[in-house]
């Protein structure tokens, strides 16, 4: 266990929800709560966990002392959730909650909106170049949504899984790029994606890590965590305290219960994307979690006929500049150095490592939608397609042998080679 985190967490069995109960009510029994105005940070439902639950047991241990209990939904720059959708997340009918917890409310995080966010600081020229390891040189405006400034208390509550801009999700993550304004979400997301996907990705510590860690000090409303480690619906594990001190203890469980060695590479993989993955801004890590074993000159192809939209907040802007490796965008800086970094980050991401010489673009390997997305629209973002209602994953099931991975419930798990273990 980390210093100054409490909880548990396993490998073999599932956390029961008394156990968690005794975690969260210990911990935030434990701080000085009485009166003060709480915000709570949450996942979206991008991502696996029991949200409902954790709901259940945070207003227990607080509704009745807090001052006030709000929860911010970190979308980062995904879209809104709309009522249904919030209802369904933290697992009540309206009715329900209105009975229960009349003075709790949730809300989504308006990143497209300037009045969202306070200035809190800059970081310097000199800092990012030193954060960066020197791949970047600029200042960076910091700047978070209002209601963590305008609280006594934020506490964050959400998963960690290995993750392709940070290393490891979770924690201060929830603040950059959960609610944060553009100008950390771009440095920090093309910053990843100079190092690239498959050297980050999975790695506890990283310059991005550190970059968002940082951003994070800005913020001097008092903060905790209740850093959550989810298999299917259930717990893993739970860690609860400082941020930094939860995260790190949760961080070292999801990297033995969410990576999965294996001991050669793939030559085809098929990742089938569950329906919380909406669009393929999203259904993308069906493609981060398994380029590291995918082979030179393979495949990767993300299943998912629900999907019809590439990005339902940035669609537009990939349109223009389709999915490319980094190189594609380094070497042709000044063409594309207006976009949002962020938005070439995801196109890089998906796209995976590769070489641009002499105009000529080549990836390593080849990422194909099997979705229902035109195929016009993805030959001319520069993906495959293949056709949703002729394709069967099923006939790449038990093919391991032949080189040919079949990944029912794609997007959390990574995959890694055995000769890497250890390397990061």
């Amino acid at each position: 266990m980390t210093d100054g985190a409490i909880g548990e967490g396993f490998t073999d069995r599932l956390l029961t929800e008394a156990e968690a109960r005794d975690i969260v009510a210990r911990s935030l029994a434990a701080l000085p709560l009485d009166g003060k105005r709480v915000t709570v940070l949450i996942p979206d439902g991008t991502r696996t966990a029991p949200v409902p639950m954790m709901f259940r047991l945070v207003n227990e241990a607080l509704a009745g002392r807090a001052k006030a209990l709000d929860y911010l939904i970190a979308l980062g720059t995904h879209g809104a959730m709309n009522d249904g959708a919030i209802a369904k997340l933290v697992g009540m009918t309206a009715a329900e909650w209105t009975r229960r917890w009349p003075n709790v409310a949730v809300h989504n995080h308006l990143w497209e909106k300037p009045k969202t966010f306070a200035t809190l600081d800059t970081i310097s020229r000199a800092e990012v170049e030193t954060l960066s390891r020197g791949m970047l040189s600029l200042e960076v405006k910091v700047q978070v949504n209002r209601r963590v400034v305008e609280c006594d208390h934020v506490l964050i509550c959400g998963p960690v899984f290995p993750h392709e801009v940070a290393g490891f999700s979770g924690g201060t993550k929830y603040f950059f790029p959960g609610i944060s304004g553009p100008e950390v979400i771009n440095f920090t997301h093309w910053l990843g994606a100079l190092i690239t996907n498959w050297k980050i990705i999975g790695v506890k510590s990283t310059p991005v890590r550190e970059a968002i860690n940082r951003a994070a000090a800005c913020i001097r409303t008092r903060k905790s965590a209740l850093c959550m480690v989810s298999r299917g619906e259930g717990l893993a594990g739970l860690y609860a305290g400082p941020v930094d001190a939860a995260w790190s203890a949760a961080a070292d469980l999801s990297a033995q219960v969410h990576v999965k060695w294996v001991p050669r590479p793939f030559r085809t993989v098929v990742s089938v994307m569950p329906e919380m993955y909406d669009d393929i801004w999203t259904g993308a890590k069906g493609m981060y979690k398994m380029e590291p074993v995918v082979a030179d000159g393979g495949e990767v192809i993300i299943y998912a006929p629900h999907i019809t939209e590439v990005s339902y907040s940035h669609g537009k802007l990939l349109d223009e500049i389709g999915y490319h490796t980094r190189d594609y965008f380094v070497k042709q800086w000044d063409k594309f150095k207006s976009y949002p970094w962020g938005v070439l980050a995801h196109s890089t991401h998906l796209r995976g490592v590769g070489t641009y010489e002499n105009g000529v673009e080549r990836g390593r390997i080849r990422v194909t939608l099997a979705t229902s997305i035109p195929e016009e629209r993805c030959r001319r973002i520069g993906l495959g397609y293949r056709d949703p209602k002729t394709f069967n994953p099923a006939e790449y099931a038990g093919r391991e042998a032949e080189g040919v991975l079949l990944v029912p419930h794609a997007g959390e798990h990574l995959y890694r080679l055995e000769s890497e273990r250890g390397a990061g």
